[in-house]
């Protein structure tokens, strides 16, 4: 079944073009926010025309993540996941989405694993950014995984977020050859460049409506 990401597309009958929305976007962190960083940099280059930075929600008070949204005048709110039940922190996130009306979530390190319900109410509206070449090594330890596999190859995935684990419909992959003697340590370092190059790029393409979903696959429309 082949489903629109953001069906917001309107037509200029004066000028004979499509006209698209400007994308509000929320990201979810829990930690030091490199990828949320990467975002900002790229709005603040013109690389993000129809997203909108508009809050920021993390789960732990002293996420780095906080800082960098005050020194950008960013919107942040704080909701505690500690002895929470998953729907219950779902549905406080889902509250703040809902009145700050937006469009597109970016989980940008954010370590917790969204419920069904909320996941339903944003289908093909989150994406997640993962330190391995999905489907391969998916979960909270892929660079430990990668190494242990003695892979030769690794990289990053930007992917739609949907019921499962790091099982969504990939959206951008890049790779990099790693060697036998690499640690978790200087496998993450040389990954994470990589992340916060494709992942403003995969937010543009959502934002400016050029992503398409069928059956679990993604296509992506060109200008």
């Amino acid at each position: 079944m082949m489903e629109l990401c953001l069906p917001m597309l309107k037509y200029n009958h004066k000028k004979g073009a499509q006209i698209i929305k400007t994308m509000k976007v929320a990201v979810l962190a829990s930690g030091r926010g490199s990828n949320f960083q990467s975002i900002i940099d790229a709005s603040k280059r013109g690389e993000l025309p129809n997203a909108n930075v508009k809050l920021l929600i993390v789960n732990k008070k002293k996420a780095y993540a906080i800082e960098r949204a005050k020194k950008h005048n960013i919107p942040y709110y704080f909701v505690e996941s500690k002895n929470r039940k998953r729907n219950q922190f779902d549905s406080e996130m889902l509250n703040i989405l809902k009145k700050n009306k937006i469009d597109i979530i970016v989980l940008a390190g954010f370590m917790r694993i969204l419920s069904p319900i909320f996941i339903s109410e944003y289908k093909n509206r989150i994406i997640n950014i993962h330190p391995s070449l999905l489907p391969l090594f998916p979960g909270a330890h892929a660079h430990r995984d990668v190494i242990e596999a003695g892979a030769t190859e690794s990289g990053c995935t930007v992917h739609f977020v949907d019921e499962g684990v790091d099982t969504g419909p990939i959206i951008l992959q890049q790779s990099l050859a790693i060697s036998s003697l690499e640690t978790e340590e200087t496998l993450a370092k040389k990954i994470l460049p990589l992340e916060h190059k494709i992942f403003p790029k995969a937010l543009n393409l959502l934002s400016s409506q050029k992503l398409e979903v069928n059956e679990g696959k993604v296509t992506i429309h060109t200008d």
